[in-house]
């Protein structure tokens, strides 16, 4: 079911990245042209082993967390060196990837103790329906807490899907295409299509190339999160505050970082896109 609505975008300058290696801008093309439009169901090799602090990595229900989250509990480290030893040639559209990590250096400031729950799938957070796009950052942080949740932060987010070996990808040091959904050939974007609210619907179901929840098995976080590198791009909060709120982590399926510590911050709260999704977060429950 498409839903169409016409709020003007605004698009901000590069945003950044915190990792060491060269410099390759955001995960996605961006266009000041685009229009809001919502849209529904348009849409390792060397996988680490499950931290032993994170209760729900099965799929069972935790105590501390409602029943379609997972809880997650540990240090959350700042700045820290992750260095590629290997990167992948450049497609057309795309970034600079990093084909193999060496192990990640020591944390590099005082670490933080994190503990709280979140969504064990993308919106809507159901295994095998496809996630939502075309959400704004605002829209997004209003629907989780309708649902009694929140966006998760930067940092959170990080955490759960680096794991306690701080992971430059969710299921190791190794890039996989078919552990997650990436490194798909990005399509020619019709903008003025996509800014036109009578036809952006067509638009991103043409541009789709996302996947159902939990459609790969190997796509999963050491804490047992699903999809957090590829499919879909995922709203955080930024809380650096810089330039914006809103922030976007994991890339989407095209040939992108799709890391677990970048963040690109180029797009200002009441931007939605084509392959831009979220997941929620939530505080743990008081037993």
């Amino acid at each position: 079911m498409l839903l169409l609505s016409t709020t003007l975008l605004a698009v901000a300058a590069p945003g950044s990245e915190a990792v060491a290696g060269p410099a390759d801008g955001g995960d996605e093309p961006l266009d000041a042209s685009v229009r809001d439009a919502s849209l529904r169901d348009a849409s390792a090799r060397g996988a680490p082993r499950r931290d032993a602090s994170a209760r729900d990595t099965s799929g069972g229900a935790s105590s501390a967390c409602p029943s379609d989250m997972v809880e997650v509990r540990g240090s959350y480290c700042p700045e820290l060196e992750q260095k590629c030893l290997r990167w992948l040639a450049r497609e057309a559209g795309g970034v600079e990837r990093c084909a193999q990590f060496a192990p990640s250096g020591p944390c590099k400031k005082p670490v933080t103790k994190k503990h709280f729950c979140i969504d064990k799938y993308e919106y809507p957070n159901k295994v095998g329906e496809n996630p939502v796009v075309m959400k704004t950052w605002t829209e997004a942080q209003e629907i989780c807490r309708s649902l009694g949740k929140r966006l998760c932060t930067d940092s959170e987010w990080t955490l759960a899907c680096e794991g306690k070996q701080r992971l430059p990808y969710p299921y190791g040091r190794r890039r996989d295409a078919k552990a997650c959904n990436i490194d798909r050939k990005l399509p020619q974007v019709n903008q003025k299509a996509l800014a036109d609210p009578r036809r952006a619907p067509a638009e991103v179901a043409r541009l789709w190339q996302g996947e159902p929840s939990g459609a790969r098995k190997k796509c999963v976080s050491p804490y047992g999160v699903y999809d957090m590198t590829g499919n879909v791009d995922e709203w955080v909060v930024n809380e650096s505050g810089k330039p914006y709120r809103s922030g976007s982590k994991g890339g989407y399926w095209g040939p992108v970082r799709a890391r677990c510590r970048p963040m690109t911050t180029a797009h200002h709260e009441t931007f939605p896109f084509y392959q831009t999704g979220f997941r929620c977060c939530a505080d743990v429950q008081k037993l």
